[in-house]
């Protein structure tokens, strides 16, 4: 239970008793739970936090494979359906909105829990290729980001010193340090590259509604949290 602690779950229904259930259930293996009923407040609010997402199909204003498709822009988190239908039909649906997995109506707790953190254990080693920080995905064997679903081009330096910055989220590093991290002490240029390559990365963010790199007048650069 221990492990846990610190994973956060989303579990939108628009039946209290439903939602009360699979909320003590994994609190019970230690997730950390959110409830909601009502779906059309999920898009209002901050979903970096969670590691999985579980969503009834039928609900009233949006029915579960729209908000999962909507949802599916913004985060790449498991998300698992549960629902009273079984047909093939919307079993295909489902996935096809982005969905994970389907859990059918009634379910026992030993299922869901076990699906749960089936779901989890895959995505923690898929992860490892994976990050997101300040809104901002990556994606780390492919060298690429993007926000909302839309790519945010980059050079190879570029990248880097985002890659670089958003893994040690929060902390604040001088250009020297960025550049030795970038280039190594063997780079041909000189620190003052990483400001130029800053400015370009800012004008870069910018489109895009995005301010991600804070400076830090007298210390250096880091990647904000939000």
């Amino acid at each position: 239970m221990v492990e846990n602690i610190r994973i956060h779950i989303l579990v939108v229904d628009d039946d209290r008793g439903i939602l009360e259930l699979v909320r003590r259930s994994l609190e019970h293996e230690g997730y950390q739970v959110d409830t909601i009923e009502d779906p059309s407040v999920v898009l209002k609010i901050n979903l970096e936090w969670y590691q999985l997402i579980i969503l009834d199909v039928m609900m009233p204003k949006m029915d579960g494979f729209s908000l999962c498709a909507e949802l599916r822009n913004r985060v790449d988190c498991p998300i698992l359906f549960l629902t009273a239908k079984s047909e093939e039909g919307d079993l295909i649906k489902g996935l096809g909105a982005g969905g994970d997995d389907y859990i059918t109506k009634p379910f026992g707790i030993g299922e869901l829990r076990a699906r749960v953190a089936a779901h989890l254990r895959r995505e923690k080693r898929e992860r490892k290729h994976l990050l997101e920080a300040g809104g901002v995905q990556f994606q780390i064997q492919a060298k690429k980001m993007s926000y909302q679903g839309r790519e945010i081009p980059m050079t190879k330096s570029e990248y880097a010193i985002c890659e670089y910055l958003a893994v040690n989220l929060g902390q604040v590093f001088s250009k020297e340090r960025i550049y030795e991290a970038v280039y190594g002490y063997d780079g041909e240029s000189d620190a003052s590259a990483i400001t130029e390559h800053v400015k370009n990365i800012r004008a870069k963010c910018k489109q895009y509604g995005l301010e991600p790199i804070e400076t830090v007048w007298g210390i250096g650069y880091r990647w904000k949290a939000e």
